[in-house]
Parts: structure tokens; sequence; C-alpha cells
């Protein structure tokens, strides 16, 4: 990533019914080209389950009180793995929370929860205690959980893995070094290591930066001269090379709206700066999710890396988006279709749209017009994927809630695009 000649530019994306509430201490993640997003806190804890369409700007509540469906959740976390989402912790704490297994799995084909123990005639081993504010990322077919707080003991170092494919939770064994006992921090993957920034340790906000090396087994300490201040509720992404922090505050009460991009390859840090005239909000207990391939790499331990099916008819079409906001998928060349007084009728929506969003610039170009206007039919638009449609969206860093609270009927939505 040359971040020499990086600048940012935000957007806030008007919301509209139905929509979830504002809210801070959620979880959210992005698979198979929906963006999914549970729980968290408004004015109390809340349950509920939303979808949501980003090329469409629109949500759709999954149904969330069967047996099998997580209860009120903060602090929780939500990976996806091969169709399947894997939340993990939140729970209010309670002599029941402290005897049951803080792990639910959503099924995003069938769109409902299942019980993840079926075929299981015991869970083997022990098992991680319900926590909060902790970390979950995955590796190949595991996912690994580090730190958290649990109860009334308070941050914990404990470095948990959970095998998808047997359902097995292992602790890894104590190693020397390491980031020690912290919640409220983040961490990202990239290539075979787990990058760890900042949080809480015990009441002292941190800013240290910790690798672990999946092959080796082993902490190491990153020592920077420069970067972001003490951090807590902020949230890390993976960019190409690099890794993004945003927002987070060196307390509670004090938001920031700073962007910063470590560097993976020259470990250094910078600040990313905005474009002039673009404002960014300041966020904490957010989530941030990075879309398009730039964020969406195809690394070995990436779960996008898998073959998408009917990917071969996506060339040889031309195919409607529902917002026509796409890059043109012509392997010679980029086509810019201009919105002509006569062709409004083909796009009536997104001219609202766009006027209420007051979008100037979004680095997308608009789909030929014709192919929007053609009759598809279910079956048509069944053929491609869902992952299809995300691997060919524009790079963008889409940040949901977080305090403080705007006190609008639905959720905040920021838009972010590098120049």
């Amino acid at each position: 990533m040359n971040q020499g000649s990086i600048a940012c530019l935000w957007t806030a994306l008007p919301q509209h019914c139905p929509a979830p509430c504002d809210r801070y201490k959620h979880a959210s993640c992005a698979h198979r080209g929906h963006v999914y997003l549970l729980g968290g806190r408004e004015k109390c804890s809340q349950r509920d389950f939303w979808k949501y369409n980003v090329a469409c700007n629109k949500w759709a509540e999954i149904p969330c009180n069967c047996e099998e469906a997580p209860e009120e959740l903060e602090e929780h976390t939500m990976v996806g793995h091969q169709g399947f989402l894997y939340v993990f912790g939140g729970m209010q704490d309670s002599a029941y929370s402290n005897s049951k297994i803080p792990l639910w799995v959503f099924d995003t084909v069938s769109e409902c929860w299942i019980n993840w123990k079926t075929g299981i005639e015991t869970v083997q081993g022990t098992t991680p205690a319900n926590r909060k504010g902790h970390s979950a990322v995955t590796f190949g077919s595991f996912m690994y959980v580090y730190g958290g707080y649990v109860d009334i003991r308070g941050s914990t170092k404990e470095f948990w893995k959970f095998n998808f494919d047997s359902k097995v939770w292992s602790q890894l064994s104590s190693v020397h070094g390491g980031p020690g006992p912290r919640h409220g921090h983040s961490a990202i993957t990239h290539q075979d290591c787990m990058y760890i920034y900042g949080g809480l340790q015990g009441l002292r906000e941190q800013k240290d930066l910790w690798k672990w090396s999946s092959t080796s087994q082993t902490w190491s300490f990153i020592k920077c001269y420069s970067g972001p201040s003490r951090l807590v509720g902020h949230t890390a992404v993976l960019f190409k090379e690099s890794m993004l922090v945003y927002g987070g505050g060196e307390t509670q009460s004090s938001p920031q709206n700073s962007l910063w991009s470590f560097n993976l390859t020259t470990m250094t840090w910078k600040k990313l700066p905005l474009l002039t005239g673009s404002t960014s909000p300041c966020r904490i207990h957010h989530c941030s999710i990075g879309l398009g391939p730039g964020f969406q790499p195809t690394a070995p331990h990436s779960v996008h890396s898998r073959e998408i099916p009917n990917s071969h008819n996506i060339n040889n079409k031309r195919r409607p988006f529902k917002n026509k906001c796409l890059p043109t998928l012509q392997e010679n060349g980029i086509e810019l279709q201009t919105l002509q007084t006569e062709n409004r009728k083909c796009l009536p929506d997104f001219s609202i749209a766009l006027k209420e969003a007051k979008i100037k610039c979004s680095c997308l170009t608009f789909e030929n017009q014709e192919a929007v206007c053609e009759k598809w039919n279910s079956g048509q638009l069944a053929e491609e994927t869902e992952d299809a449609m995300l691997l060919h969206m524009p790079d963008l860093l889409l940040v949901l809630g977080g305090k403080p609270l705007q006190g609008q009927h639905g959720i905040s939505v920021w838009h972010m695009t590098m120049a």
C-alpha cells in the first residue's frame, strides 16, 4: 500500500426503516456478500439480529428467539467460516452464564440458529468460560480467542482455540511473554500471524502491539516509535499489507476519530489524512468491516479463498446490481455511463439515494444501464453467488454504530474509501 498518496473520504449514509437502532458493544462481520449484526447495547442490552445488504443499503431482521439462539449479548465476537457464523461470549454474568458454554452457531444458508453440539456425544476437555471484550480471529479451520473480561476475576490472558470441524476447544499452553491479561483490544490475522493492539490491562489503557506466530507458537513484542495513543474500544481490520486501526479512546468517555495504518512489512505507523472537506466520526465500541478485494485477501488461511460456484458466468453477462453501484467487469476497460434525464426512469431509487446521502464521490462506476433495464428473473440472479458480488465491490471500510449514540431511529452507518 502506497501510504504516501492515500487520503480518506468519509460519507455518512442515512438509514431508513426497517433498520436496527443505534448501539454500541455489538458484534458484526461480513460473510458471503452480506454484513451481519447482533446484539449490543442502546439503553439496555439488545438481542436482535440483522442482515445488511451493503449494495442496496437495506436491512432485514432475522428471527433470534429460538432455543438455539443467543440471549442479550454485549462485547461478544462473531466470525464467519464456510457458511456459518460463530458467536462467542457477551452474556450477562450469572450462575447460569457461568455454567454454559457461550458459543452459538448460525447457518447463513438456511438462516437459522443450530445446535453446534449435534453429533457430539460429550463436550471433550475444558471449555472457556463466558467473557466480554475478548478478540476472535480465524486461522484456517480454527477460531482463536484471546483475553477478555471474566466476571469478578477481571481481565484474563487465556488463549483458546476452537476447531470448526471437530467442535473441540483447547487452551494453548502458556508461553513466555505475550500481551498479558487484557480486554477491549483489537486483533487481526495476516499470513501465519495474529496481531493484537491496545486494550485495557487492569484499569490502564495500553498502546502496545504484539505478534503471535501460529507456526512457532510464540509471542513477540513489536517496538514502535510512533503510532496511536493508548486505546480501548477501537477496531482493527486488515487492508492489503497493512493493519488499519480506527477510533477508540484513551478513556471510555473520550472517543477519537483517527485512522492509523500499520505497515506489516516495514513495521511502521502512519496516520491517514482526510480528503479536503471530509470529516470522520468519533467512535468507541463500534464495529468496522472491510469490504472489497483489498480487505478480503485470498491468503492461505482466508475463508474467502475457496472457489466461487458459477464464477465463470461473471464476465460473460451484464447483470443488474440493485443500487447500480459497482465496478464494471469488462476486462479491457472501464465504461462510465452518464445519468441523463431520459435514463433516470430506469434508476428511480438510486437517484433519490444519492440526493439523500449527498454522495459527491465514492470511487465507484455505474453499471451499463442497458443491463439494469433488462428483464432478469430470480433464477438468473441466483446463478451468481453473493460472494462474487462482494469480491467485485470497491474497497470500502464500513463503520457501524458506536458511542456517542446519535439519537436517530436507525444505526449510524459510515463509509470510508481511499483516494
